[in-house]
């Protein structure tokens, strides 16, 4: 049994992102989908299906739930949906450094996968004087 994997995102940023690391990868090894949220959502509407995005995605270990921006809408979001019942931790500032790095621990429980993702984005941020 694996952990899940949850993009909850602005439009098009989610989606973007795996079909990036799918192309990169070729084939992602944990279960992973995009729940992008529209601008001007109603987030109770919206619980129930990203809800049950989380249950799709779970894997038997949890799930963890990545955002690209904290404070937002989509981080709101997974907030909540992190409080359901299904063990969940959210990390966000999601990239694809973040994405990738996640996907190459997959035997990583949802006790250490939220540490493995910051690690992605903050070792995948580099200042390059060229």
């Amino acid at each position: 049994m694996t952990c899940g994997i949850l993009l909850v995102t602005h439009p098009g940023v989610g989606t973007s992102l795996l079909e990036v690391a799918t192309r990169l990868l070729r084939h992602l090894p944990l279960k992973t989908e995009a729940f992008e949220v529209p601008f001007d959502a109603d987030l109770d509407v919206l619980l129930p299906l990203a809800s049950a995005a989380l249950r799709r995605v779970d894997g038997g270990q949890g799930v963890l739930i990545l955002t690209d921006l904290y404070g937002a809408s989509p981080s709101n979001l997974a907030g909540q949906l992190a409080r359901l019942g299904t063990p969940a931790r959210r990390v966000s500032a999601l990239s694809l450094p973040m994405l990738l790095r996640v996907m190459n621990y997959p035997e990583q429980g949802l006790d250490q996968l939220p540490a493995t993702a910051a690690a992605g984005t903050r070792n995948g941020a580099i200042v390059d004087d060229a």
